[in-house]
């Protein structure tokens, strides 16, 4: 019962920046008319360019010995953006995105540990790349099966035209802020083939902290009809899809206490200006909200990620091709 979700929240290129390019508007909502949405960003400059190609024409032939010469001393198989090297962005070719892929699993690695690319450093970028863990499908009964593809635990990352692929715990969006636009995730089922999938486990556990995930004009398709928004996985996770279609891959209830009635009370899980069979709200479970426009206001604005202070966007083509 696999599902696809395509969002806003890789010949390749590795950058290296030394300047931050703002956003104009903090307070600038996100529009409804998707279109628009480039307007929110400047085009970046500045960088320094390293390039891979397996013909020999770049600096690099591998993407892991592009990273050695960026990361020193990381000597791990899986790609890996150590915390002090900020300022790192892989740019891949729209016509033939590389694809960065291993087979870690949770049975060897540890869940956030088995993911292809981990990157821990500050402001990382990556464009027109796929991830993959290639591990095989969970079953139900195998053990240690979760397998990461890309876990972000450094602070202000933005991924654009991007491809997540995996069987179980695609994406560990760990800790900071992050930006994903026009990206692609797999995440399937989690209670193996006659069981349910889940969007989200949002992992907020105190009223005091100051994070959540917020989802707009996203498409959510796939196969199957029992597929949760949002499960809580920790007491207090904060949640909202807006402007999102949702197939009838979507569960009726959209929401799953994770069988702990008790958090009902304690969890934030909005939708607002849905659309979509999978978007009827008329069944939805009772501690999921339908936002209004002052609802909604926090999570359709850039200011949810602070963006106006270190958002970076996609790189000038033409700088690149001239490089």
């Amino acid at each position: 019962m696999p599902i696809t979700m395509t969002s806003i929240a890789f010949f390749l290129l590795l950058l290296l920046s030394s300047s931050v390019v703002l956003v104009d508007n903090d307070n600038a909502q996100i529009p409804s008319d998707k279109s628009q949405l480039h307007a929110l960003v400047k085009a970046g400059d500045s960088v320094k360019i390293i390039k891979v190609s397996k013909s020999g024409g770049g600096n690099f032939n591998m993407v892991m010995a592009t990273v050695q010469s960026v990361l020193v001393g990381n000597t791990q198989r899986k790609i890996k953006i150590d915390r002090n090297k900020p300022f790192i962005t892989f740019y891949g070719s729209l016509e033939d995105m590389p694809k960065l892929s291993f087979d870690g699993m949770t049975a060897k690695f540890g869940t956030v540990d088995s993911a292809t690319l981990i990157v821990e450093s500050d402001y990382f970028m990556a464009v027109n790349i796929i991830v993959i863990n290639s591990s095989p499908r969970p079953d139900g009964k195998r053990k240690g099966a979760q397998a990461v593809a890309l876990k972000v635990s450094g602070d202000k990352a933005a991924f654009y035209n991007c491809r997540l692929i995996g069987f179980q715990d695609t994406l560990c969006d760990d800790r900071g802020r992050h930006f994903f636009h026009e990206c692609y995730s797999t995440e399937p089922h989690t209670k193996g083939d006659g069981g349910f999938s889940v969007i989200t486990a949002q992992a907020r556990n105190l009223e005091s902290e100051d994070n959540g995930y917020s989802f707009v004009h996203c498409t959510l398709s796939g196969t199957g009809g029992n597929t949760f928004l949002g499960r809580a996985w920790m007491s207090r996770p904060k949640v909202a899809f807006s402007y999102t279609f949702m197939s009838s891959v979507v569960s009726p209830l959209g929401w799953s206490n994770n069988i702990q009635p008790e958090r009902e009370s304690l969890v934030f899980y909005g939708e607002y200006k849905c659309m979509g069979p999978g978007a009827d709200t008329s069944k939805r479970s009772k501690f999921s909200k339908e936002l209004d426009d002052n609802g909604a206001t926090p999570f359709i604005t850039l200011n949810y990620i602070d963006a106006s202070t270190w958002l970076l966007p996609l790189p000038s083509l033409a700088l690149l091709w001239k490089t």
